[in-house]
């Protein structure tokens, strides 16, 4: 099976070769380096650009402003929030142009913590996005997901932010890609470039097919009647992995990995909580308007007298950054234990 870094390289050979993607630049996304994540290894329009964000997005908009398709990437997210006000304009044309103009660019940047990255890598984006109005933004859990929302985000033909988590770049999924090779170790000696020197190398990439995840279309990973959990990105295979430990106390958990940020589907949530009648949100973002809060209020708003408890929000601490040391970051941003702890606390709120 196939990592989120694979899969993303896939999506985008994909879009070059079928959907006229014509450019997919950033910093160290072209060769030798393919990304920090090696998820551009191999593309034939991936090319290099300057280290300037500012830069970065304004080259995007322009190309698509001119009719052309391009991906752009922001090595990290941490380093976008230089580009608020270019990614406000590339949001409002559309709008602005009374429908006249188009701006069909992606952005790809990692997002999140859970790489150890210290106070300069482990940044989230989500809350930020989720205001930047104009703009789609999807954020996966696995490699599929990653793939289909890819080609849908590029497929778009306005602005789509895809947030991929830093820390599940090396994670293997559970599904094939449609057209990926059986045997994982047969796709990486087909598109992995080699270690060293890739000034020869070429990948051969397998037949892909066209794959679409609908943008704004949540899924539910597991079924249950106690309490909704609502997460995405890595913190979704958390709520997982808690919703399974749980079952053996019978405790029977719902998870919907709402995957799109904006739009998100609401009536996924509205379903489950109006079945279980509890929710939680989870996600790594700082908890102060954090998004799983607005999540929340329109829970609080539309399904009160419905609810037999409070709905709660499960976020990262309200800190200036993570810290090196993995006391530090367990500390900052929500772990299994605490996902755990706070399930079982709604729950045994008395209504």
């Amino acid at each position: 099976m196939a990592t989120m870094a694979q899969s993303i390289r896939m999506a985008l050979h994909f879009a070059e070769e079928n959907l006229q993607v014509k450019d997919i630049f950033g910093q160290d996304v072209g060769a030798p380096m393919g990304g920090v994540f090696t998820a551009t290894q191999g593309l034939k329009t991936a090319w290099n650009s300057p280290l300037d964000e500012r830069g970065i997005i304004a080259m995007a908009t322009g190309i698509a402003m001119a009719g052309d398709r391009c991906v752009a990437e922001i090595q990290f997210c941490d380093y976008i929030f230089n580009t608020i006000d270019l990614l406000k304009i590339a949001g409002n044309t559309h709008w602005v142009s009374h429908g006249n103009y188009s701006v069909p660019m992606v952005v790809m940047t990692p997002v999140g913590a859970g790489i150890r990255g210290s106070i300069y890598h482990s940044h989230s984006f989500d809350a930020w996005a989720s205001r930047l109005a104009g703009w789609k933004v999807v954020m996966p859990s696995n490699p599929l997901d990653a793939y289909g929302l890819l080609l849908a985000a590029v497929e778009d033909p306005n602005p789509v932010l895809f947030l991929k988590p830093k820390a599940l770049m090396r994670v293997r999924g559970e599904d094939l890609i449609p057209g990926e090779p059986d045997n994982e170790k047969d796709l990486k000696r087909m598109i992995d470039g080699p270690i060293g020197d890739r000034s020869q190398w070429k990948p051969t990439w397998p037949k892909l097919e066209k794959y679409l995840v609908p943008i704004g279309k949540a899924k539910t990973t597991r079924e249950g009647q106690d309490i909704t959990l609502v997460s995405y990105g890595r913190h979704l295979l958390l709520c997982n992995q808690v919703a399974d430990d749980l079952k053996e106390r019978n405790i029977l958990i719902e998870v919907i990995d709402l995957r799109s940020i904006y739009p998100y589907d609401w009536q996924a949530i509205k379903n489950s909580v109006l079945k279980t009648k509890r929710v939680l949100f989870v996600n790594e973002d700082t908890e102060v308007t954090n998004f799983g809060e607005h999540l929340c209020y329109r829970v609080t708003q539309e399904l009160f007298y419905d609810l037999l408890a409070r709905p709660r929000v499960l976020a990262g601490l309200q800190v200036p950054g993570i810290g090196l040391h993995p006391n530090l970051e367990s500390a900052s941003v929500p772990e299994r234990a605490d996902i755990e702890k706070a399930v079982l606390e709604i729950i045994g709120e008395v209504p």
